[in-house]
């Protein structure tokens, strides 16, 4: 049995994982999340009761905060998963970007070097700091190519720049003080209880509200699609047997373009719930494309499936078509977050 601290355990891909080790480990978790707009206690709903989860309101950036996370729970793996991810939010607001990514990621190496330094021998044979990044910070791919754990970083926007400075921390934690450290790089995650200000909860309960669907330029982006519960199983499975020092890519072999993904939405809507209105394609509308649009990325993950044993469970098609159906059947999780500040508006466009 392990005890597993995980920052950012109340986001969308966080509690993913925390749901994923209560039920299918016997391990304990620490959820130690900040709580911010897209932080959620309703996405841990349904482990809340079990006596193995526990969870903490706090801030990466509180040194003391995770010093203390870190002495009472006694982790044997720390997976840093708590960021600021959207981009469009970091062409707005890029400081927020840089605090959290960066001087955060700082804060919990220079608290978790403290930590496996004064744990017992066995203790700290056994710690690892395990960083979840992203894809967006190699840049931008032709139209033939993937992503490999050795392609040179080259990111384009402030998030992923940010993203690219966490990576290169953690490696430097690794190489420098013997920080035991693993890295994975993941691509496009959707699935149940996503925040809607991403491309397919936007799409989908835009389209339930009969709102506009804005499309980027005209929808040529490729993104490679994986599933939040796939990318949780390959993270658990991380954390239980990855090799310290080493990065790992995991993708779902799923690339689409932006267009295709959101009328591929429309049609299942168009089953699932039809609009008295019409098919759901005719609210797609183009808008303007944000600055430092990436064309295509694709992962290539064969390294994870090579070594771990990984493989993805869902399809693009059977993925997407149980999203679809968990935001139908949870109104009450959307309705709330829609309810409030954020309304289904695109962030970061040109003028």
């Amino acid at each position: 049995m392990m005890r597993v601290l995980i920052t950012g355990g109340a986001g969308f891909i966080g509690s993913a994982v925390a749901r994923r080790f209560i039920s299918h480990s016997t391990d304990d978790i620490l959820v130690f999340d900040k709580l911010t707009y897209a932080g959620n206690l309703d996405s841990l709903e349904p482990i809340a009761k079990d006596p193995r989860y526990s969870f903490r309101q706090a801030d990466i950036c509180d040194r003391a905060a995770v010093a203390s996370a870190l002495a009472e729970f006694q982790p044997d793996v720390l997976m840093h998963l708590a960021a600021e991810s959207h981009v469009d939010r970091s062409i707005d607001g890029p400081a927020a970007f840089i605090e959290t990514n960066v001087v955060g990621t700082f804060t919990l190496l220079d608290a978790a070097l403290e930590y496996w330094r004064g744990s017992s021998k066995e203790k700290a044979a056994a710690f690892r700091f395990q960083h979840i990044s992203t894809d967006e910070v190699f840049g931008a791919l032709g139209e033939e190519g993937f992503f490999r754990e050795d392609t040179s970083y080259a990111p384009n926007s402030p998030y992923s720049a940010s993203k690219a400075g966490s990576d290169h921390l953690v490696r430097a934690w690794h190489e420098t003080y013997g920080l035991p450290t693993v890295v994975t790089n993941c691509s496009n995650n959707y699935g149940p209880y996503h925040f809607p200000e991403k491309l397919i909860p936007l799409m989908i309960l835009n389209a339930l509200e009969g709102k506009p669907l804005p499309v980027y330029g005209r929808g040529e982006n490729v993104r490679d699609w994986l599933f939040v519960d796939d990318h949780a199983a390959a993270l658990m499975l991380v954390a239980k047997e990855g090799v310290i020092g080493e990065s790992y890519n995991v993708g779902g072999r799923n690339e689409k373009k932006n267009i295709d993904v959101v009328q591929t939405i429309c049609d299942i809507l168009d089953e699932l719930r039809p609009s008295p209105g019409g098919a759901y394609r005719n609210l797609i509308t183009y808008v303007t494309d944000r600055p430092g649009h990436d064309l295509r990325y694709a992962i290539d993950c064969a390294k994870i499936e090579r070594e771990l044993g990984w493989r993805p469970q869902e399809t693009f098609e059977t993925g997407l078509r149980k999203t679809v159906q968990w935001y139908l059947d949870n109104p009450a999780w959307w309705q709330a977050i829609r309810s409030g500040k954020y309304r289904g508006e695109r962030l970061g466009r040109l003028a």
